[in-house]
């Protein structure tokens, strides 16, 4: 494989000459699609955990500031379009299990998790683990996570029809046309609905800048098993892998563990203020990566400063940011966080039952994830996990 990633970090001057309206297109592009779809489970998650304006405008200004610095001083360092964003599937895990415990609570989790992922990064520690876990197990997990948002696009439908199902039509339709583009074009469609329908409430959106909230974590057992070891888990296996696998794919051999220890380190930072965990981006990165970028994969780092500057500039008006998603219908936003999270769903159900010899194994996980269950005050990701490691142990153990 060509190396296509550079050793040396490329200056102002390297970065004018390089620059393409292409590249730059696709950066901004890849930052719409990120609020458009993903951002919206931060809200439902927001809900569902009472969290305060402040709160939530704190940990929108968090992944977004986050997302920046990290997406620009990287793909800088490595002259590769590395594309940053927050933790999707984790963002999910929270809506499904974040009411369980309180907000300081919920911040040492993030803290252990960013942690762990900065020691794994830089260690290697990462790729020893995952070998003992199955990936189907670890699949089927991220599957049962995203099942409820999934569903929750037909739900919507029943409440609001004129208003999801022209989303629904244009989702189809744009998957056909422009794959690329259909969150995007669906999200479009939404809102032109909602304001046809007279559901959008705008006026009282003020340009106003974030103000970040310190909030000191809490390290309780329950949170940290419960929050901390599945937010791990999900985006190591579910965004960290895959962005890095959407690099590879794209050609560029840029070496994994640094970037994901910078994540790492930058989310432990920024996880007292709200951030729930910055890695690499899969989705948006492809973005960035292929030929309508540029056709010369030594300048599509472009696309990766300009999505850096871009999360920078939307971070400073997180309060702006919240006031928008307020102001949008609930089944608009349900539907198109479903709607967002179709292709991560479909992975995950692919690759958990992709192994014929651990779909039993992986299914055990998948419905003890989907039932919500708690036990001792730790939600049913983690014990989806643990169903399904035992069971694959006592379907696949020789006998003697």
């Amino acid at each position: 494989m060509r190396r296509l990633a550079q050793a040396t970090t490329a200056t102002l001057t390297d970065l004018r000459r390089d620059f393409s309206v292409s590249a730059a297109v696709a950066g901004l592009i890849a930052v719409i699609v990120s609020y458009g779809g993903p951002a919206a489970i931060i809200f439902q998650a927001a809900a569902k955990a009472g969290l305060t304006s402040g709160q939530l405008t704190s940990w929108i200004w968090a992944i977004s500031i986050g997302s920046g610095l990290a997406g620009l001083a990287l793909s800088l360092r490595y002259r590769a379009p590395v594309i940053i964003a927050w933790s999707t599937p984790g963002a999910a895990l929270l809506a499904a299990g974040w009411a369980s415990y309180s907000y300081p609570e919920a911040i040492g989790a993030f803290v252990l998790a960013a942690v762990a992922i900065t020691v794994f990064g830089a260690t290697g520690l990462f790729s020893s683990l995952m070998e003992r876990i199955p990936r189907a197990v670890v699949a089927a997990m991220l599957a049962g996570i995203l099942f409820r948002f999934g569903v929750e696009v037909f739900t919507s439908l029943s409440g609001a029809p004129l208003l999801v199902a022209p989303m629904l039509a244009c989702y189809l339709a744009a998957k056909r046309l422009s794959p690329r583009y259909a969150i995007l074009a669906t999200l479009c469609a939404g809102l032109a609905a909602s304001a046809a329908l007279g559901l959008l409430h705008l006026d009282g959106l003020d340009a106003a800048l974030a103000r970040p909230e310190f909030t000191a974590p809490d390290f309780s057992l329950g949170a940290l098993i419960g929050l901390g070891v599945p937010l791990f888990l999900v985006t190591m296996t579910g965004q960290n892998a895959t962005g890095l696998g959407v690099l590879r794919t794209a050609g560029y051999t840029t070496p994994g563990g640094p970037l994901v220890a910078a994540t790492g380190a930058l989310s432990t930072l920024l996880a007292p203020f709200g951030s729930h965990g910055i890695n690499l981006a899969a989705i948006t990165a492809a973005i960035c990566t292929g030929p309508e970028a540029h056709a010369d994969p030594d300048r599509r780092y472009v696309a990766g400063v300009v999505c850096g500057l871009a999360y920078l500039a939307v971070g400073l008006f997180g309060a702006t940011l919240v006031g928008l998603f307020a102001a949008l219908p609930g089944a608009l936003v349900a539907a198109i966080s479903g709607l967002a999270l179709f292709g991560a769903l479909m992975a995950g159900l692919t690759q958990a039952m992709d192994d014929e010899a651990r779909r039993e194994a992986a299914l055990v996980t998948f419905l003890v994830t989907v039932s919500g269950v708690t036990l001792w005050g730790v939600g049913s990701a983690f014990w989806g996990l643990v169903g399904g490691v035992l069971a694959n142990a006592a379907l696949t153990a020789r006998r003697g």
